[in-house]
């Protein structure tokens, strides 16, 4: 007959344990929900970045490490509390430290932003998934797993898929960790240098807007103008449909076994 004493300390200790595998979720929810209350999000714009334009420019100049590092831990953020804003993040990015180092420290940062959640998920939620699975999910989680690269690369390449969604369905899904930080770092490289790429050439638009927007000031009063600066007008089909065709691409694979 088991002592009431030990059976008490293994509920404990199972409690216990269970409470610390659900603590980094909990965190990374109630920083989440702080985030949204508190409006921070909507910082990120192209707005903002226009008006502190001088002022990000002269600390990139004159602090150009710390400044990087810096930018790495902002994309980390936004990234790993699924904020909208990455467009902006990467545009930024181009414009502060050029195309090349500004595609690695954002590809950097929303990688190793990313890599937080789908581990936080997986050690919260992805046993027990995978524990409670019924069939059809079992068969899905299967698939998905042996041609883990290929649907990722295709989730991470195509534009329709929301960032946080491709974050958490791999960690739901059993992808491994090594696959998951490959897949993730190379499949949003060529999304992340078109965007750059044109972050690169910011600095133009911003200086444009900034003169058409003085001078409707002069011409028509404060009332009348408005200074917008809106990611969205940045991107075009072009790009969107490139970014696709990567990702029917990436897809081949798994359609060559399927008709093998």
């Amino acid at each position: 007959m088991r002592e009431p004493s030990a059976v008490i300390f293994r509920s404990t200790s199972a409690l216990s344990a269970g409470l610390w595998r659900y603590a980094p979720f909990i965190v990374l929810a109630a920083a989440m929900a702080l985030v949204w209350a508190m409006d921070w999000h909507k910082q990120l714009t192209l707005e903002n970045i226009a008006n502190h334009r001088d002022a990000l420019q002269q600390a990139v100049t004159e602090h150009h490490t710390l400044a990087l590092i810096v930018y790495i831990g902002v994309y980390m953020a936004v990234a790993g509390l699924s904020l909208p804003g990455g467009t902006v993040i990467t545009l930024a990015g181009g414009m502060l430290f050029g195309c090349v180092v500004g595609v690695v420290a954002a590809v950097i940062g929303a990688t190793a932003g990313a890599t937080i959640v789908f581990l936080i998920a997986r050690t919260a939620l992805g046993d027990t998934l995978a524990r409670k699975a019924g069939p059809l999910l079992a068969k899905v989680r299967g698939g998905f797993q042996r041609n883990a690269l290929s649907y990722l690369l295709f989730l991470r390449l195509v534009p329709a898929f929301p960032f946080w969604v491709v974050n958490l369905a791999p960690a739901l899904l059993g992808v491994p960790l090594r696959t998951y930080i490959f897949g993730t770092f190379l499949g949003i490289i060529p999304g992340t240098l078109a965007i750059a790429s044109m972050g690169a050439g910011l600095d133009a638009v911003i200086v444009s807007a900034k003169a058409e927007y003085a001078a409707c000031l002069m011409d028509k009063g404060a009332t009348a103008c408005t200074f917008a600066i809106h990611a969205g007008t940045l991107i075009n089909e072009q790009i969107v449909g490139g970014l696709v065709l990567l990702g029917v691409v990436a897809l081949l694979p798994v359609l060559w076994r399927k008709r093998t």
